[in-house]
């Protein structure tokens, strides 16, 4: 049976919901990249807005944090935010990195990704600092998540490969088999693998922690597949960025595809809720939910 898709409203024209996480109090967090600024939705539709201390930030992905907290990339302006359930922010400087994705760590710190640097960013709690190399990948590290290993592993777009760094920054990169693959997103599956999507070569991508990789295209290898998300009861949830769609893939490969409301409201980021319902951040200004 097909899930039911509804579409709520969050945002003004332009304003482009981009991430979208469950945080620590159960409400769902949604970034607004291009307003600078976050969202705070109830599943009974009580919206909240948290304005950012400048408005042209960028905050990009979020992530539920070890302290209670929401953290956050802010890739225009090179910074790391924490935003606290009653609005309290906070942000580090990470100059000239373009940060984009983070995850909490297995160690209680947040890791990032560093777009400009190729770099893998650590930040404590407490707002330390630091990185590790990816020498040599030219990679554009993108999407980051804790694996089953207890290693981080993160998409590298350009570099057409899957990466995975220890907590002590150790490097081992995965190329993929297709060229010109650009995976972005990227999950820890229920399987014990890890899944992502290849946003250039229109498949969803599986790896396991010893590094075997498999493929599954896409019907519509045109779609852009830009974000992925675990599902508690199999599986994964993605987005077409392109083929303004959410699909489901189980985890043997069997893709399922359902098409959203709004002609061309560019599906991003998605997460699935403890109670099984998926939300997607769609950049044209609504949060869909999809429930059966």
């Amino acid at each position: 049976m097909p899930p039911i898709v509804t579409e709520l409203p969050v945002a003004g024209p332009g304003h482009g919901p981009y991430a979208i996480t469950v945080g620590p109090d159960g409400a769902l967090w949604c970034t607004l990249v291009h307003a600078g600024a976050i969202v705070r939705l109830t599943a009974d539709g009580d919206l909240r807005r948290h304005e950012l201390d400048d408005p042209a930030c960028g905050p990009a992905l979020i992530t539920a944090g070890p302290d209670g907290a929401l953290w956050f990339t802010r890739m225009r302006d090179h910074r790391v935010g924490r935003l606290a359930p009653d609005g309290t922010t906070a942000s580090w400087g990470v100059p000239a990195a373009g940060p984009y994705g983070i995850t909490a760590g297995p160690d209680g710190a947040l890791w990032f990704t560093e777009m400009a640097t190729d770099r893998i960013g650590r930040i404590t709690t407490d707002g330390e600092v630091s990185h590790v190399d990816l020498p040599g990948t030219g990679g554009l590290p993108s999407m980051i998540v804790t694996g089953p290993d207890d290693a981080l592993w993160f998409t590298l777009n350009q570099a057409h490969a899957v990466g995975r760094v220890t907590t002590d920054g150790a490097v081992d990169v995965h190329p993929l088999p297709t060229a010109g693959a650009a995976p972005v997103g990227i999950t820890c599956g229920t399987d014990g693998a890890l899944w992502f999507v290849e946003i250039g070569a229109g498949q969803l991508g599986r790896i396991t922690v010893d590094g075997e990789v498999r493929e599954y295209p896409l019907p519509d290898r045109s779609a852009r597949p830009h974000a992925i998300a675990a599902d508690p009861a199999g599986g994964c949830w993605f987005t077409q960025w392109g083929g303004n769609r959410v699909g489901h893939v189980t985890a043997d490969g069997r893709i399922e595809e359902y098409a959203l409301p709004t002609p061309a409201s560019e599906p991003h980021g998605i997460v699935v809720a403890p109670d099984g319902v998926v939300w997607v951040a769609l950049e044209t200004g609504s949060v869909a939910r999809l429930a059966r």
